[in-house]
């Protein structure tokens, strides 16, 4: 076993995953402090130029038809070849339904250990260390990875996708598929959703509230804030699935993936489902009553009050300040 670090980037419909150049990032930082090369997986078909862009020292790629979509049936037997074949120290996934099906097979396929849910690479004294998050992000567990080939889940966070972007990888190398042809599953149509709402995606400034946003009425209070400072609303899960909000407003792993110029956080407790899709955000305020809340360890700037003292004086501020303005 080398001390290589292997890195799986995903892509959904030709664009490379912010998530992916987080794990390079960590990927970097492991393989500058233990030694070995960082190299970056890359599965897909026609897809090479994806490559451009990813600071890795090696590119592998695997192009066939089969791997064009994602399924894991496919993406299982390449990485299975692919581990069997190079025997690097760690292989990184995202902490995605991608990532997590890919690696809780290849776990289970190949009798490897597995770490989920990993936000930061540690290394102490020539042992690897990992630092997950448990029960929603309220515990870090800390601990020593295998002395043997281990696969990782990791979640958004600990690293930023600047430092691993915009980099050339030092050499691509084309790989030959292995057997592909006999899969029990096939993607047969993808099929985008359509917007009728605002696209969160591409607001510069977003109001975004949680559970602690206590019921319906609350929403009416925090729209206002947002028509105040120019910003549209989103949400956390609870919010939505509620129904006190669209679908298109869901921010997180499974829904939009936010780029704000300011994200400010009213009441959520900061989940790993949830801070996947807002790291990115240049500024995060965070407002919740709960001073342990995983939020404030993304959050540049964070408050402790409650929401419902808050936004009132806040809205009244800012009109003031605008009406004195004009």
């Amino acid at each position: 076993m080398n001390q290589d670090v292997f890195v799986s980037i995903e892509h959904l419909r030709g664009q490379v995953t912010d998530l992916s150049y987080g794990m390079l990032a960590a990927a970097r930082q492991v393989a500058a402090e233990a030694g070995g090369e960082v190299v970056a997986v890359l599965l897909g078909h026609t897809g090479q130029h994806l490559a451009q862009g990813l600071a890795a020292d090696r590119v592998l790629s695997i192009d066939h038809p089969a791997l064009a979509d994602f399924t894991s049936e496919a993406y299982i037997q390449a990485w299975s070849y692919l581990l069997r074949e190079y025997n690097p120290r760690l292989a990184l996934f995202g902490d995605t339904s991608i990532g997590a099906d890919v690696a809780g097979g290849l776990s289970i396929r190949m009798g490897l250990p597995l770490v989920s849910a990993c936000q930061v690479l540690l290394v102490e004294n020539g042992e690897l260390l990992f630092r997950s998050q448990i029960c929603g992000g309220k515990i870090m567990a800390q601990g020593k990875l295998p002395p043997t080939t281990a696969l990782v889940t990791m979640v958004p966070g600990g690293y930023r996708a600047e430092e691993a972007r915009g980099e050339e990888p030092s050499e691509i190398i084309s790989l030959e598929a292995p057997p592909l042809e006999d899969l029990s599953v096939r993607l047969k149509e993808y099929i985008e959703p359509e917007i009728s709402d605002v696209d969160i995606t591409k607001e510069n400034v977003l109001v975004a509230v949680g559970r602690g946003i206590q019921n319906q009425d609350g929403i009416e209070l925090v729209q206002e804030l947002a028509e105040a400072i120019g910003g549209v609303v989103c949400a956390s899960r609870p919010v939505i699935d509620q129904g006190w909000l669209p679908i298109t407003r869901l921010v997180g792993k499974s829904g939009g993936q936010v780029k704000p110029v300011v994200y400010l956080a009213l009441g959520i407790s900061g989940a790993p489902e949830h801070v996947e899709g807002i790291v990115n955000s240049q500024v995060i305020i965070a407002v919740n009553t709960d001073l342990a809340a995983p939020i404030f360890n993304v959050a540049k700037y964070g408050l402790t009050c409650d929401l419902f003292d808050l936004v009132p004086i806040l809205v009244d501020k800012i009109r003031l300040s605008r009406s004195i303005q004009v």
